[in-house]
């Protein structure tokens, strides 16, 4: 199926998450630029990279826990649209990069 997840946690440590304005402005996410403080224009926000999830050390996401995500119910939408096994054309790059990942292991 291409809506499924295969669990493995990759996409989570090689990709940023932007989350929408919503997202943002609800103000229940760590993101990288928290510390700096809360930018009230989502546009500007955005242009500085607010809106981008906290990564760790690693680069991976902040809510990966070993290879699940702490907050799969509250994840943001991005991440509830994007499925490794997707046959839409949007998520190819981000596809061929995982299953370039897949393959180093």
């Amino acid at each position: 199926m291409d809506d499924q997840c295969d669990k493995c946690g990759i996409c989570c440590k090689l990709f940023l998450i932007n989350l929408n304005e919503e997202e943002y402005k609800s103000g229940n996410y760590k993101t990288m630029n928290q510390d700096f403080g809360y930018i009230d224009d989502f546009e500007d926000a955005e242009f500085r990279g607010a809106n981008i999830l906290e990564t760790k050390e690693d680069g991976s996401c902040t809510y990966l826990k070993g290879v699940k995500c702490s907050i799969h119910n509250d994840r943001p939408q991005v991440c509830r649209n994007f499925f490794c096994r997707s046959k839409d054309p949007k998520w190819k790059g981000m596809i061929d990069t995982i299953n370039d990942a897949k393959n180093i292991k």
